[in-house]
């Protein structure tokens, strides 16, 4: 009997195979056969569109692009190299390869990619090689996107652009884990940007910028610029801080930029200009060449927080009350080996770990070699409602350079720490010069709109 049923069970378990079997083979059938449904991707070798194939003017690969976009599936480019140029990229394109081993090199008569006033297009897994060839007076970039809703940039390698790398005009999406290099202008310049997440990218060796995102006009931007990596930026166009920048956010309000690694720029790590609602958190700042993170001109509401910046000719600056910067937030950064040397002449001069203006809290910080003032608060007249409270000022020749110009503001400075200050721990200013004795040990202030108390200097 037992050895009846387990013949029976085997017999069984074949007739199920059997029917398995004739269910994939037609399943295949239906596939094969359904032109567009339940299929991959077209293949580039379909359209003889090979890495070794002599076609000049794209016609191959631009027809391969509108026939899958059309059919709603992506464009598969095997290993190889493809020699292409003007591709305008249609609604629903995705183009997708193998990492490293299919790459699009541009052969230099106009622009490579671009598209317009679509809803979605899809770049992943491909290596793009501008050659730093001539790039058209129309085009802004090697890779041009303008009013497209969703723009998908995923595990690229993009480089060798005479411009920007990649411009994003009135686009959203997402621009992540790819490596951009070798741009004459910025790696990533967004403007008018609709929530845009630019995440987990390398951005190098650019001549002007690293990511921008920019606005003509100051408005929400909703941006996040997160977790990248960005080194070796340059300010080849010159100027005094447009250039230079390894993050810039210019009149973009509402935007996130956090734990990014930035060294060796020219200018500034995190420049935000005009940006309202702007938060810098838990970013490394290394090797500025200017100040390492300036908030300046006209903003409202700003947090800087938990930032290391290590070299720099500046460290933290919130600037230009006088043209209605204020409201901001600064704790828990260690800035720490600044230098008196800067790119430019400044009225200032370099050298000063953390600079205030109005409606600011300065707390938890710690602030260890600024060759100039450990602190500055205020500058002239403007200077409003400073609390600054709870820092760490060490091997500074001021500790804390406080403005007691005419018309200067309430400066509130208690409970901080001042070790190795020689010339002074707090000390009032007119401008940059000297007009106080010691206040942190005075007991009290003769500025009456200062409040300095329990202060430790050592």
């Amino acid at each position: 009997m037992e050895n009846s049923s387990l013949v029976s069970s085997r017999r069984h378990l074949l007739r199920l195979a059997g029917a398995s079997a004739l269910t994939l083979i037609a399943f295949r059938s239906f596939a094969t056969t359904r032109e567009g449904d339940l299929r991959g991707p077209i293949d580039a070798v379909r359209y003889k569109t090979t890495s070794s194939a002599a076609d000049r003017k794209s016609v191959s690969l631009q027809k391969m692009i509108d026939q899958a976009a059309a059919e709603n599936v992506p464009v598969f480019l095997p290993p190889g190299t493809y020699k292409v140029s003007n591709l305008v990229l249609p609604e629903n394109t995705r183009i997708t390869g193998v990492p490293g081993a299919s790459r699009i090199v541009y052969t230099g008569d106009g622009h490579l990619f671009s598209a317009e006033n679509i809803k979605r297009v899809e770049l992943s897994d491909i290596v793009i090689d501008g050659q730093n060839r001539w790039l058209g007076d129309y085009a802004g970039a090697l890779l041009q996107f303008t009013g497209v809703d969703e723009v998908l940039i995923d595990n690229c390698e993009i480089g060798g652009s005479r411009k920007h790398a990649v411009q994003l005009e009135r686009c959203g999406g997402r621009i992540e884990r790819s490596r951009i290099s070798g741009a004459a202008q910025s790696g990533i310049y967004a403007v008018e940007a609709n929530a845009l997440s630019v995440t987990g990218n390398e951005v190098f060796d650019c001549g002007n910028g690293g990511i921008l995102v920019h606005r003509w006009k100051k408005a929400e931007d909703n941006s996040v610029v997160n977790g990248n990596r960005i080194h070796r930026i340059k300010a080849n166009a010159g100027g005094t801080g447009q250039n230079g920048n390894g993050i810039n956010i210019f009149r973009a309000d509402n935007v996130m930029v956090a734990n990014n690694h930035i060294s060796d720029c020219a200018f500034t790590a995190i420049r935000a200009n005009s940006a309202s609602n702007i938060q810098i958190t838990g970013n490394q700042c290394q090797r500025s060449g200017e100040t390492a993170i300036y908030v300046e001109f006209e903003f409202q509401g700003a947090v800087v927080s938990d930032n290391i910046v290590d070299g720099a000719a500046n460290g933290i600056s919130i600037a230009n009350f006088d043209e209605g910067g204020r409201l901001a937030s600064v704790t828990g950064n260690v800035v720490r080996n600044l230098t008196l040397k800067g790119p430019y002449e400044h009225e200032v001069g370099f050298g000063i770990g953390i600079a205030a203006e109005a409606d600011t809290l300065v707390c938890g910080n710690v602030i260890e070699g600024a060759p100039r003032w450990g602190l500055q608060l205020g500058w002239g007249p403007y200077l409003r409602n400073l609390v600054v409270t709870g820092n760490i000022i060490r091997k500074a020749p001021v500790g804390c350079a406080v403005s007691v110009a005419k018309g200067a503001g309430t400066a509130v400075i208690t409970d901080n720490v001042f070790q190795e200050t020689p010339d002074g721990a707090v000390l009032g200013f007119e401008w940059d010069k000297k007009v106080s004795g010691e206040l942190a040990t005075a007991g009290s202030s003769p500025y009456g709109q200062l409040t300095v108390e329990r202060n430790r200097t050592s």
